[in-house]
C-alpha cells in the first residue's frame, strides 16, 4: 500500500495524469474535501481523468508529502503537507502567484492491487 502512495504522490508532483490512473481501480471514487464541503468529486477513470486535467490547469506548481500514515487492513490515512501556487485568480478565492501552504488529510482504499477510494480533506 505504501508503495502504491508513494507512486501516486510521485505522479501527482509531477502533473503525471497517465501515471496517476494507471495506480487506480476502474470504478475509482475521488472526492476533495474543503473547509467541510465536498468541492470535487470524482468517479471512474474518465471523470477523474477529466477532473485531474481540469486540476492540472489551475497551478504552476504542487506538492504533497507525507507527514504521518497509519494503514489498516486495506487502507491508508496520511497527514499531508501541501504547498502549490496556482497559475489563476480563483473567483472568490486565493490569487494566483504567491505559494499557498495547506495541510489536510487524504484516505486511501485498496482492492485488487490498486487505489480504490482516494478522499482529500483539507
Amino acid at each position: 500500500m505504501k508503495d502504491l502512495i508513494d507512486r501516486y504522490l510521485a505522479a501527482y508532483n509531477a502533473f503525471d495524469i497517465d501515471g496517476m490512473l494507471a495506480l487506480l481501480s476502474p470504478d475509482v471514487r475521488f472526492e476533495n474535501h474543503s473547509g467541510g464541503q465536498l468541492t470535487a468529486a470524482a468517479t471512474g477513470m474518465d471523470e477523474f481523468r477529466e477532473l485531474a486535467g481540469q486540476s492540472r490547469q489551475l497551478f504552476l506548481e504542487r506538492e504533497q508529502r507525507i507527514l504521518d500514515i497509519s494503514f489498516g487492513q486495506d487502507s491508508a490515512v496520511a497527514t499531508i503537507a501541501w504547498p502549490g501556487r496556482l497559475a489563476v485568480d480563483i473567483p472568490g478565492g486565493p490569487p494566483a502567484g504567491p505559494v499557498m501552504e495547506l495541510q489536510g488529510s487524504s484516505e486511501f482504499s485498496f482492492a485488487n492491487g490498486r487505489i480504490s477510494r482516494l478522499v482529500d480533506r483539507s
